[in-house]
């Protein structure tokens, strides 16, 4: 794939870190762009070997900020939002490298530089990911910037409609609103046609932070009723997060220990070999006290173009890339019994079973293609620059 040309115009990038593990359908994201020259900007450098880039501006941190932290969050109770220097600053950053248009991820970023926001000499374009579209809403001053910023921000990208439909409750003008889906690069991941094991030996998967929002326990749970009919199943919960110890101590008291592992983080090459041996992908999410919910999970889009069915809930934007009953089938948040009856009918059923294989492909081919969504994400960094300045 071809690099965009030295003429090509600028489109800054702008993460806290660049980049974190679990941020690699960012950098695939960033990448991938053409018609536009990405310039990063951020305030730290990681995983530079697993994510190379060169042309990236490291913005430097006021000596300050442990003061702005405690005055600003723990005193006020509000949001952290960056000095008006560090905003003149970036502002002549954006002008030094000539950009054209301020890509912002996430949401609460674009709080934190809403001091920006204000005063770019750019257009701003603020993408939402999943919590970032409903955490810290109750809190009044929380909501009061997060409303600012929506109201600065030249065109606000979502990752599923039930993310737009979270900002506009909220107050977000419905006119800004773009859906831009998480690419997937098809090319990397080969599709596998998944057959049912003729021992009964399932093998199961999930992949994701350790995390509540995920619904572990509930696949736990899940899990240990379906490998009573099927007592050679495996199940393995790939990531790390705090809820390790916990979901250990589960699966020993569900008697299920042996049949469970906990590969902890693994990169994409072995992630990929556990897809690719796999039968079911699992992801019940559920939405916990604090609103956080999903978009639609990378986890689970690699899994379905690896050719894997999925089981998962009825939440946030899955069902926006799982047709139920087609590509997968979905269950109510928090429902183990519905869960393993799901697993059951599937396993149960092998003509079923396969034709939902080639579907959970097809489906992210058809939705989730990287080149596409790169090309309309350009598509909407051209309709930005073209937006005149309010």
């Amino acid at each position: 794939m071809s690099s965009p040309a030295g003429d090509a115009p600028v489109a800054a990038q702008y993460l806290t870190t660049f980049l974190k593990p679990e941020m690699l359908h960012i950098y695939r994201q960033i990448t991938a762009l053409r018609a536009f020259r990405p310039v990063v900007l951020c305030q730290k450098r990681e995983q530079s070997a697993a994510f190379p880039f060169d042309d990236i501006r490291l913005l430097p941190k006021p000596r300050t900020r442990a003061l702005r932290r405690i005055w600003q969050k723990q005193i006020l109770g509000r949001p952290i939002t960056i000095y008006r220097s560090e905003a003149r600053h970036m502002a002549e950053v954006l002008q030094e490298i000539r950009a054209q248009v301020l890509h912002v991820f996430f949401g609460q970023m674009g709080v934190h530089l809403l001091p920006l926001l204000e005063i770019s000499p750019v257009p701003v374009i603020v993408s939402f990911h999943g919590a970032d579209a409903g955490v810290d809403f109750e809190k009044p001053t929380h909501l009061k910037l997060t409303r600012r910023m929506l109201d600065r921000a030249t065109l606000l990208l979502v990752r599923s409609d039930s993310l737009a439909q979270r900002l506009t409750a909220i107050g977000a003008d419905a006119r800004k609103i773009r859906l831009h889906r998480t690419g997937i690069p098809l090319a990397e991941i080969p599709f596998q046609q998944r057959i049912t094991p003729g021992d009964g030996a399932w093998r199961c998967v999930q992949a994701c932070r350790l995390i509540p929002k995920k619904g572990l326990a509930t696949t736990l749970r899940a899990f240990a009723e379906f490998a009573r009919e099927f007592p050679q199943a495996t199940l393995g919960i790939a990531g790390e997060g705090p809820q390790l110890a916990e979901l250990q101590e589960l699966a020993a008291t569900l008697g299920i220990a042996p049949q469970v592992k906990f590969p902890g983080f693994l990169p994409q090459s072995e992630l990929r070999a556990l897809y690719a041996h796999a039968h079911f992908f699992l992801h019940p999410s559920e939405t916990p006290p604090d609103g956080d919910q999903e978009g639609v999970p990378n986890s689970m889009l690699e899994a379905m173009a690896s050719g894997l069915p999925v089981v998962a809930s009825t939440h946030g934007g899955i069902p926006e890339a799982v047709e139920n009953g087609t590509s997968g089938l979905l269950v109510a948040e928090r429902d183990p019994a519905a869960l393993a009856q799901a697993l059951l009918t599937l396993a149960r059923d092998p003509n079923r079973y396969t034709r939902m294989s080639t579907a959970a492909a097809g489906r992210v081919s058809l939705a989730f293609d990287l080149t596409a969504q790169t090309r309309t994400l350009e598509g909407y960094y051209r309709e930005a620059i073209a937006i005149p300045a309010s």
